[in-house]
């Protein structure tokens, strides 16, 4: 978290040049298959690698927390499973952007009864035994969610909104800040970790989540229509009070509509896997 709170406060000084010039347009994965294409905006004072350092804080926090609560499965045979799905998902991701290559990926599966799941930036990927027990998921449909996951990872959507939160909090404070009056840094840093980090991804980034998921779970040798009965268990489950995945992966006819479109493009990249 240090490097961003330097950045975050240098806003008072720099507030007026990160709106003029400090955003880049960026596409951080090729297109794929399923032609993910939208451009991204980016501040370039908020590098990958410093969102990288600031989650893997994070994530070793709540591995470590659960480390030592007990609950922490480095060895059944779930926490196989759950391994070698992510070991053909991640072999995959170079197809999007080649330096994922060289991320330090990690895999941790904790026992809790939590219906969650989630990849953060740099490769750090989370999965509770709850969202497997409860839906019951095949390799893969558990593929699918994880999939998902590290599509939001790929495609940088934390930094995205991190970027779009310095905006709109730069903006509020601009006038202020020109005219000397100063900020609170650990404030703006505060709200902008929380659009990054916390709120739920915009339509569209769940979108290219979706569509990019499918694509690796099917070149990793995962059945792409496995997506549909899995946002079907989803949409069940969440019809009394939603478990935590859910307020962030809307299950909606629109997103199933969206994926059996999609299924076409990428079955033949699994029908291929498939054969070697």
């Amino acid at each position: 978290m240090n490097k961003i709170l330097v950045v975050s406060a240098l806003g008072a000084a720099l507030g007026a040049a990160l709106l003029l010039s400090g955003c880049q347009s960026v596409n951080t994965t090729s297109g794929g298959a399923v032609g993910v294409e939208r451009k991204q905006y980016m501040f370039s004072m908020l590098s990958e690698q410093e969102v990288d350092q600031m989650y893997a804080q994070s994530y070793q926090k709540t591995v470590g927390e659960a480390s030592s609560k007990g609950v922490l499965d480095k060895t059944s045979n779930e926490a196989r499973r759950v391994q070698a799905i992510a070991d053909r998902l991640i072999a995959q991701a170079p197809n999007f952007r080649p330096d994922a290559a060289q991320w330090k990926w990690e895999v941790n599966l904790i026992k809790s009864d939590e219906l969650n799941a989630n990849c953060g930036p740099g490769g750090k990927i989370i999965f509770y035994t709850g969202l497997i027990d409860t839906l019951k998921l095949t390799d893969d449909e558990i593929a699918a969610i994880m999939g998902h996951e590290i599509a939001h990872a790929l495609r940088e959507h934390g930094r995205e909104a991190m970027s779009k939160a310095y905006g709109i909090e730069m903006a509020k404070q601009g006038a202020g800040a020109l005219l000397g009056l100063g900020q609170d840094s650990m404030a703006l840093a505060d709200t902008v970790a929380n659009y990054g980090m916390t709120l739920p991804n915009s339509r569209a980034n769940e979108n290219e989540a979706d569509l990019i998921g499918l694509e690796l779970a099917a070149r990793a040798g995962y059945n792409p229509n496995a997506a549909i009965t899995l946002w079907n268990k989803m949409s069940k489950v969440s019809e009394g009070a939603p478990p935590e995945f859910m307020s962030t992966h809307p299950a909606s006819s629109s997103r199933i509509a969206a994926l059996q479109a999609a299924i076409p493009k990428v079955m033949p990249l699994y029908e291929q896997a498939k054969k070697s």
